[in-house]
């Protein structure tokens, strides 16, 4: 699933939270701003260029977004999208041999042959729910190897929070249709556009939904904003209104485990040999996310449109694996070979799960990556737990545990400074996640030439492959083990108290909740690329 909003669904206020006027604005770029000149902790990217590469040039590097979908015609994007040169475009034949009909900007594995696409799907909680309960059900646990005790265990946890899923959903969709009548009914009675916190405390109501509406608006912004200030009454109404759907997409699609979505695809689902399904369309019918990733490693720099991404010299090649809802283990491992067999050397993953259906097919595609001499990044997730100690799929860990060894595991900073530099959805684990960068209020490209503020750990993800991007077009011949250690190398150490994610009352060092204890340096890891040999 892709990362972006905050990640506790069950916190009823999270999509009234987005109205923009209730958060502090970032500063302008500020994700490629330097501690030292410009007392923002980003990475460093235009003190890099302007002191370091200033009179180089470096290579091209082809950067693989396995993601959501992309809008290559963006305007910030144009010449800054991988093209297949071997690839006839239109001409329904596969010019290349590479098994892949027209993919002249990468490939779409969740769309049919037809030109149809995926695009809402279940979880995978609610696919190994499905699968294991026509097994254990009704099993007999006396009767069970000790293979299928274990198996048996996954059901039930499983089995657990797929119901609990399910509940809440259902819970949530209600009470949000319940809040929207409320301050509808507000509205009506007030008879004003506009709303302010002291108008709504000095309303008052015997009508239920009303009281609840005017409790859930008042505790969303009381400490936000100042008592006179305005609240729009349609703004709140259509964010309301967006976690209303949000929910109910959940129910109808996420945790509806009748759901076969693969009948659009039209593969073999269980033959995890079968690669070549899928067709060209990368863009797909939502590429909000990964046209946002996208932009964050590679929008034109220095064209006075929109912003500025990381590297200059990359090419993004778009791979599209993730539907609204979990991306599935096949297409993810499909994804990565796709990648690597057409020149990718960075492929950045900004979409995670806490099931596997079948982990061993993504850790060999992982292994097949780092043989081919790829770095790869994904985001560590964005519900504020500690991945040490819970599972968020794909991972960096195999099977037998050993960590494969040119993946960078990557958690979200804020512009804020102090306690607050952590951003408080973050994932973290002093094991698991090795770097952090920043990841909150990050303004980036989104399809039909917008651009948009996001926060998510899919955003730190992309800020990291875009500095492995620069390294790797300056210095090509390092190797990606090496490209790795010299990011985990070069973080900017953070030396005072953290909030850890999600626990406001508990501070720690960095180092204590990430491998490094540091946020991504362009500028200190070029510095450290110069001394490698």
């Amino acid at each position: 699933m892709n990362f972006r909003k905050t990640a506790s669904l069950s916190i009823v206020l999270i999509f009234v939270f987005n109205i923009s006027f209730a958060q502090k604005k970032a500063p302008e770029n500020w994700f490629n701003l330097d501690k030292k000149k410009d007392n923002v902790f980003g990475v460093s990217t235009e003190r890099a260029y302007q002191e370091l590469l200033k009179n180089k040039k470096g290579k091209t590097v082809i950067v693989a977004v396995i993601d959501g979908g992309t809008d290559v015609m963006h305007e910030d994007l144009k010449g800054m999208i991988w093209v297949n040169e071997k690839e006839i475009p239109g001409n329904g034949i596969d010019d290349d041999g590479n098994g892949y009909i027209d993919d002249m900007n990468g490939w779409n594995f969740i769309g049919g042959k037809d030109g149809k696409n995926v695009n809402e799907d279940n979880l995978e909680v609610t696919r190994v729910y499905a699968k294991l309960k026509l097994k254990y059900d009704k099993a007999d646990t006396n009767q069970l190897s000790s293979t299928e005790k274990a198996e048996y265990f996954k059901y039930q946890f499983a089995r657990k929070q797929y119901l609990k899923g399910k509940q809440e959903g259902s819970m949530y969709s209600n009470l949000y249709g319940n809040i929207i009548k409320g301050i509808e009914s507000i509205r009506k009675n007030i008879n004003k556009d506009n709303i302010t916190i002291k108008d709504l405390r000095e309303y008052k109501t015997q009508n239920p939904g009303e009281a609840m509406a005017q409790n859930v608006i008042i505790q969303s912004f009381a400490k936000r904003i100042s008592g006179k200030d305005s609240i729009p009454f349609q703004e709140l109404i259509t964010n309301i209104s967006d976690g209303k759907k949000h929910f109910e997409k959940q129910v109808n699609f996420n945790y509806n485990y009748d759901l076969d979505t693969r009948k659009i695809v039209g593969d073999n689902y269980e033959d995890i040999s079968e690669k070549y399904y899928g067709n060209n369309d990368v863009k797909g019918p939502a590429a909000d996310h990964g046209t946002h990733v996208a932009g964050i490693i590679a929008a034109v720099r220095n064209n006075k449109i929109g912003m500025d991404g990381i590297c200059a010299n990359a090419k993004i090649m778009v791979v599209r694996v993730v539907p609204d809802g979990d991306e599935r283990d096949k297409d993810v491992a499909n994804g990565i070979r796709y990648a690597v067999d057409n020149g990718a050397k960075v492929i950045n993953m900004s979409f995670g799960k806490a099931f596997s259906y079948n982990k061993k097919a993504v850790d060999e595609a992982v292994k097949y990556a780092v043989s081919k001499d790829v770095v790869l990044v994904h985001a560590a997730g964005n519900d504020s737990k500690n991945n040490d100690e819970v599972d968020n799929f794909p991972k960096p860990y195999y099977e037998n545990n050993e960590r494969a060894s040119s993946w960078i595991e990557v958690g979200a900073s804020s512009w804020m400074k102090r306690k607050e530099l952590t951003a408080q959805f973050s994932n973290y684990g002093i094991k698991s996640v090795d770097v952090f960068a920043p990841g909150v209020d990050i303004y980036s490209t989104i399809p039909n030439s917008k651009y948009a503020s996001f926060d998510g750990t899919s955003m730190a993800s992309p800020v990291t492959a875009g500095v492995v991007a620069i390294i790797r077009s300056y210095y090509p011949n390092l190797t990606a083990v090496q490209v790795r250690e010299i990011i985990m190398k070069s973080v900017t150490p953070i030396k005072k108290k953290v909030y850890v994610p999600g626990k406001q009352k508990e501070k720690v060092k960095l180092i204590d909740i990430s491998v490094t204890g540091g946020i991504v340096n362009t500028y200190e890891a070029l510095k450290l690329a110069e001394s490698y040999k």
